[in-house]
């Protein structure tokens, strides 16, 4: 078997064996198949797609590169949630330590940058001393113990989704639903999760750029992971505007911290509380969004959080004081030349600025600056006047932002009239 066979055959549109789909992912992950051959097979599936069959094998092969963790010792339902990618999506930071805090055990896998959108790693490691990795028996020892762990990927678990995840961020193959499919379901099966909710964004600054795609998402994880056995949820949520006021790293950690203070905006609560609805139901939870609430109100899922930070070796007191972490060494305001209100914010644009601050990577081994990033001072439906402040630029290097500047200036559209508010939650699927 050679894997240029396999990558003509995908090529020119022919299913693929499930024994030419494990040939190429194991010889990737074992590095028996070049960088450069899996990018020219992950864009044949990008342009030509995968049946179910054909996904569900990539699944399994990505499940069999490496170890699986066994959480039958850790009592109750364990539930996750996963993001497709957003921009300002700092949605798990809330709600893991939320969930966790409710009495639903959270194992939480998650996963670095993918092109504009933000990781929940990158956003865990601009947190002072915050490790990411822990072997199976401390990630098991944690969630008996606190009910939560937030971890990235082992060489062992699920090692071959790991390089392919990082390849297709350099290779425009972000946006293919089996990959991504294969992507989610690999990480969730093998951390021993019970339950999984998913967040399908769609618009500007997600990858599915239409609901009707977002909907062939949903229903193809849901699908997949219904032959796996793991009840799953979809939630289709807007991703026209970034997600709350803030985007880039540490940026994002303050506004969770202020979110689990009682303090975040409006629409990161809403789809942090429906999502966690979500989970209470798959958990078979007999609480309601309104005790998620009255948890944040109580404190209780601030505590979780410290408790989770502390846990995973990070600094509480940059959380609860921020001015003792380190400021960004430049910044640059975008100012509104026009009245008006606040018609739309390319997301897109937001999340290519942030990028091009040091917030993001356009190279799978490129290093992020933890402080760089935008705050938003205005969002959509928004009175703006003339000359008022529309979004702070922060960065550690002067050229950054001017060429930030640039691509963010036209991000901003104005309406003479007051828009209706944007819809959040489109639709859910249930398995």
């Amino acid at each position: 078997m050679r894997i240029i066979d396999i990558i003509g055959k995908k090529r020119d549109g022919l299913s693929l064996s499930d024994e030419e789909i494990h040939f190429a992912v194991h010889g990737y992950s074992a590095g028996d198949i070049a960088d450069y051959q899996m990018s020219a097979l992950l864009m044949a599936i990008y342009l030509q797609g995968m049946s179910l069959d054909e996904t569900l094998a990539l699944l399994q092969a990505m499940l069999q590169s490496g170890d699986l963790i066994d959480l039958s010792q850790v009592p109750g339902p364990k539930i996750d949630k996963h993001s497709t990618g957003g921009v300002g999506d700092k949605v798990s930071l809330v709600l893991a330590p939320l969930i966790a805090a409710a009495g639903i055990t959270v194992p939480m896998i998650s996963g670095r940058g993918l092109g504009h959108t933000g990781g929940t790693l990158d956003k865990l490691e601009s947190i002072p001393g915050f490790r990411c990795s822990l072997s199976k028996t401390k990630f098991t020892a944690q969630l008996r113990r606190i009910g939560v762990a937030m971890i990235g990927q082992t060489n062992r678990l699920v090692p071959a989704d790991k390089k392919i995840y990082a390849l297709r961020d350099a290779t425009a193959t972000i946006a293919s639903i089996p990959l991504i499919t294969a992507s989610i379901l690999s990480k969730k099966l093998a951390e021993g999760a019970t339950g999984l909710v998913l967040d399908v964004k769609f618009g500007s600054g997600a990858f599915m750029k239409d609901v009707q795609a977002a909907r062939t998402l949903a229903e193809n994880v849901v699908r997949t992971a219904n032959g796996y056995g793991l009840p799953t949820s979809a939630v289709i949520s807007s991703m026209e505007q970034p997600l709350g006021n803030a985007i880039g790293n540490w940026l994002e950690v303050q506004e969770a911290v202020q979110a689990l203070q009682g303090r975040g905006p409006s629409d990161l609560m809403e789809i942090t509380y429906e999502l966690g609805a979500e989970m209470l139901r798959l958990a078979g939870s007999t609480k309601t969004r309104a005790d998620l609430e009255r948890i944040i109100d109580s404190g209780a899922a601030l505590e979780k959080f410290l408790s989770l930070v502390a846990a995973q070796g990070g600094d509480q007191a940059c959380l609860l004081k921020p001015k003792r972490y380190p400021a960004p060494k430049y910044q640059h305001p975008l100012y509104s030349q026009g009245e008006g209100y606040l018609l739309s914010i390319d997301a897109l644009a937001v999340g290519q600025a942030c990028v091009t601050l040091g917030g993001g990577r356009n190279q799978m081994h490129e290093t992020i600056d933890h402080k760089a990033g935008i705050l938003l001072w205005k969002k959509c439906g928004d009175p703006v006047h003339s000359g008022e402040l529309l979004a702070m630029l922060y960065s550690d290097r002067k050229d950054a932002l001017a060429d930030a500047f640039l691509q963010l200036k036209n991000a901003f559209r104005l309406s003479e009239t007051r828009p209706q508010p944007p819809s959040l939650i489109h639709q859910i699927f249930r398995s």
